[in-house]
């Protein structure tokens, strides 16, 4: 889930919340045959001025490049360190860049806690490592990396230093 309430894996809240913060009404409908929806971008208003130099949160693809690039803007907030290129070594060997991605015949699996999400956090894990200003949603991208990044950071200094499961 986002911040807006609405789960992120719908790829338009980011910008539909982006244009609400700007004071701009955004419908996006998809064109017959099309496969998702998008919006053609807005013309420049007072309001949209003023609030990109009020400073407007930056908008990040929803993909696993955006997800990245927006866990490393709130690990950089929080101390946590952490560089892309591991954090997507390490997405790609636990989930294959799955954000939907559940685990369910490991150990964790066995014991009643499977690991879930891009890093393949176990709900414990996540509670204990949850890092404020993501949602609370160990499927959401953002939240599952910031987590496991908090986590890597505490047991092994840095995400960095994670080359195998962790």
């Amino acid at each position: 889930m986002t911040a807006s309430g609405l789960p992120r894996r719908f790829g338009h809240s980011r910008l539909v919340r982006s244009f609400a913060v700007a004071g701009v009404a955004a419908i996006a409908l998809p064109l017959f045959g099309a496969t998702t929806a998008s919006a053609a971008p807005a013309t420049p208003t007072a309001a949209t001025t003023s609030a990109a130099a009020a400073g407007a949160a930056t908008v990040y693809p929803d993909n696993l490049d955006g997800w990245i690039r927006e866990s490393l803007s709130v690990m950089a907030q929080h101390g946590i360190p952490g560089s892309y290129d591991s954090i997507h070594r390490n997405i790609l060997r636990e989930s294959s860049g799955n954000p939907q991605a559940i685990n369910l015949w490991d150990s964790n699996a066995v014991a009643g806690t499977p690991s879930k999400g891009l890093l393949q956090v176990i709900d414990p894990t996540f509670r204990a490592y949850h890092v404020p200003g993501t949602v609370f949603d160990p499927f959401d991208p953002v939240a599952n990396i910031a987590a496991a990044c908090n986590y890597a950071a505490d047991r092994y200094g840095s995400i960095d230093n994670v080359f195998g499961a962790y």
